[in-house]
């Protein structure tokens, strides 16, 4: 791998601009004793392939990774966290490659699940956890982001073809709330142990708020919350209506998931009731978007609508499964519905990988990255 040059800090930081490599942010500048010293955080061979990323198939090794995340801001404690984000959006189903291409405004939504909230610098789960203010949540969904840039080729109207983006797509990080939520840590759904700690990752837009009040000794408060969820999720103008695929994420503050925790309701049992609620009907289908004719992009839905009534109804997702639930941010009103892409070869899966905590190395007397 070629070394840049430059005389000082500063003209290395304008280089990186002036070649695309960054983010429109300052970065960290990437020398070779930082990055090296991230390598070995890692407890990875730096030319350990962890997965190609589309839509320039370029080879992400650990050493370039570790670039990014230097760049990024990170410490070595998140750089595990980093790791398991790049496999994770590597594997096959989360069509990377196409992801990066599309016109839509998706971005990778990075939830970290298990003891790694903790061990990797706090990566923050309550208010404003998506928001500044967020040393880890930043910087590793920073890290994700450049990657994607450098590794993967991805720029703004060449080869990222978003017509307008979102903030996200800076960076989009949140820790789940584990300890104060009703629900089993969101990786045990997949499979991995309590202790185990993973990442848990799907292409999403922006939030979109959900208002809701309720009253703590009504016990129909569980009833109206999931329906403003669900209509949130059915919003005409997202791709989950059109293309009726793909994932939508909830994001419930502790004041929503208490309402769920008093009702007796699992997860499980909230995404049932969400996969059945969340519906529009095909009048309001034909009358905003009649060019479709109701056949939908996906040609399993053909033709199918031809005959159907107005007041027919269609859902806007046919597998509970694909809709990611837990607790995160702080008390109040506002509950975040993320809707998704819904196309690629995969219909924007959901992807996981484990956050291997015990390959990392401690580095005696290494500093913080300069702010």
């Amino acid at each position: 791998m070629s070394l840049l040059d430059a005389p000082t800090e500063n003209d290395a930081l304008e280089v990186l601009h002036e070649l695309g490599c960054t983010d429109g942010l300052p970065v960290v500048i990437p020398t070779s004793e930082r990055v090296s010293r991230m390598v070995l955080a890692t407890g990875f061979d730096p030319e350990l392939v962890l997965g190609v990323m589309g839509p320039m198939h370029g080879s992400a090794t650990v050493e370039k990774v570790c670039i990014s995340a230097v760049m990024a801001g990170c410490i070595p404690d998140h750089v595990p966290v980093v790791v398991a984000a790049i496999r994770a959006i590597c594997q096959p189903e989360f069509d990377l490659t196409e992801m990066q291409a599309t016109t839509h405004c998706t971005a990778p939504l990075m939830i970290v699940c298990g003891p790694a909230r903790h061990v990797c610098g706090e990566i923050a789960s309550g208010f404003g956890a998506l928001g500044p203010g967020h040393r880890a949540n930043a910087s590793i969904g920073r890290a994700l982001r450049l990657a994607m840039i450098n590794i993967g080729g991805a720029r703004p109207g060449s080869s990222d073809m978003a017509l307008h983006g979102h903030p996200g797509k800076f960076s989009y990080c949140v820790a789940e709330d584990e300890e104060n939520g009703p629900f089993p840590g969101l990786h045990t759904t997949f499979g991995y142990d309590p202790e185990q700690s993973a990442v848990v990752i799907t292409g999403a837009e922006a939030p979109h708020s959900t208002f809701f009040t309720g009253d703590r000794d009504d016990p129909n408060s569980v009833e109206s919350l999931l329906n403003v969820i669900a209509l949130v999720m059915a919003n005409p103008g997202s791709n989950n209506v059109h293309l009726r695929e793909g994932a939508i994420t909830v994001m419930m503050n502790p004041d929503h998931a208490d309402v769920i925790s008093r009702a007796g309701l699992t997860r499980q049992d909230v995404q049932a009731e969400l996969a059945r609620r969340a519906t529009i009907s095909v009048g309001t289908m034909r009358r905003i978007n009649p060019a479709i004719s109701m056949q939908g992009i996906h040609p399993e839905y053909a033709g199918r609508y031809s005959e159907a009534a107005d007041d027919d109804l269609i859902h806007v997702l046919k597998d509970p499964g694909r809709i990611l639930v837990f607790q995160a941010g702080g008390s109040g009103l506002y509950t975040m519905v993320m809707p998704s892409w819904c196309a690629g070869p995969h219909r924007n899966a959901i992807v996981h990988a484990e956050i291997e905590l015990d390959q990392t190395c401690e580095i005696p007397g290494m500093s913080e990255s300069p702010n």
